[in-house]
């Protein structure tokens, strides 16, 4: 396995997004942060906080469950009400993007005001019409090559191409 993404240039690239994140919401009170188990829920959280100290915005954060294989079924931690909110859905590495299509699923029976989407590490493999709106690290691999975000407690310990 090469690491490709340090701890210290992990926690760099989340304190960018957060900036990107406040200069894209400006005018916003609240926020949804959305985090897909596992690791995307640590980053979420390491997003949340970073907004709390630079930012303005009322948080709510959830974490969605679902199969990343056969997403059918989306689990949120709680009941929110995403009508005209802003909703930030985030995740470790995006492949496909079947994840994070499927994960839109409990909101689009709503009317958020906006979704915008985050991944601390993005593949070039996209079969889905989602893109991140706000990237950590953007990476080609072949489709052989498999990408892992580690995380330890509610630290993002780092990258790894395998």
């Amino acid at each position: 396995m090469v690491l490709i993404l340090s701890q210290k240039a992990a926690a760099q690239k989340m304190l960018r997004m957060g900036y990107e994140i406040l200069e894209n919401n400006m005018d916003e009170k609240e926020l949804i942060i959305a985090g897909i188990r596992e690791s995307g829920s640590v980053i979420a959280r390491n997003i949340a906080g970073i907004l709390k100290e630079i930012g303005h915005f009322e948080l709510d954060i959830i974490t969605l469950q679902l199969d990343k294989k056969m997403p059918t079924d989306v689990i949120m931690s709680k009941a929110i009400d995403p009508e005209n909110k802003v909703i930030i859905l985030v995740d470790d590495v995006s492949n496909s993007g079947k994840t994070l299509l499927y994960a839109l699923k409990p909101f689009l029976n709503h009317h958020p005001k906006k979704i915008q989407t985050l991944v601390l590490v993005e593949r070039t493999h996209k079969a889905f019409p989602v893109k991140p709106d706000y990237t950590g690290l953007s990476v080609a691999t072949t489709m052989q090559e498999h990408i892992r975000v580690e995380t330890s407690g509610e630290i993002v310990m780092g990258a790894w191409l395998a």
